[in-house]
């Protein structure tokens, strides 16, 4: 490896080399998965089986989510992860953007830019409908 600096995640429990441990350090408990599927539906109650396989979801996306973000943090040769890198990631690779976090600007909304053939197609449907 080129770059042997540790990125320092703070709130992680720290491994052997500073790295953060994957043993014990569940971002998202059982007991929140279920308050949220309360929020969501009172009525509703998960399997076991499917707990256990949203946690494992949740944990890898954010151990994904986090080691790109350490990845961008190093490329900027910083030693610390900021908000900016995690930002970056998910609005990147996950078209996502939390609000509440970093700049307060107001998010351009990208329109989705139509082709010839979809006009076409919509005309001839607009035009059969009228009929």
């Amino acid at each position: 490896m080129a770059n042997s600096t540790t990125t320092v995640v703070k709130g992680l429990p720290q491994g052997p080399a500073g790295r953060s441990s994957p043993e014990g350090s569940q971002v998202l408990s059982k007991k929140k998965l279920q308050d949220l599927v309360r929020e969501i539906d009172p009525n509703e109650q998960l399997d076991e089986d499917v707990e256990e396989m949203l946690l494992q979801i949740a944990d890898d996306f954010i151990e994904s989510v986090v080691t790109a973000a350490c990845q961008l943090a190093r490329h900027r040769k910083s030693n610390t992860l900021e908000v900016k890198d995690v930002q970056l990631h998910l609005e990147r690779q996950w078209n996502m953007w939390i609000p509440g976090f970093g700049s307060d600007e107001i998010r351009p909304f990208k329109k989705a830019c139509t082709t010839e053939a979809h006009k076409q197609r919509m005309a001839l449907i607009r035009k059969t409908t009228k009929k």
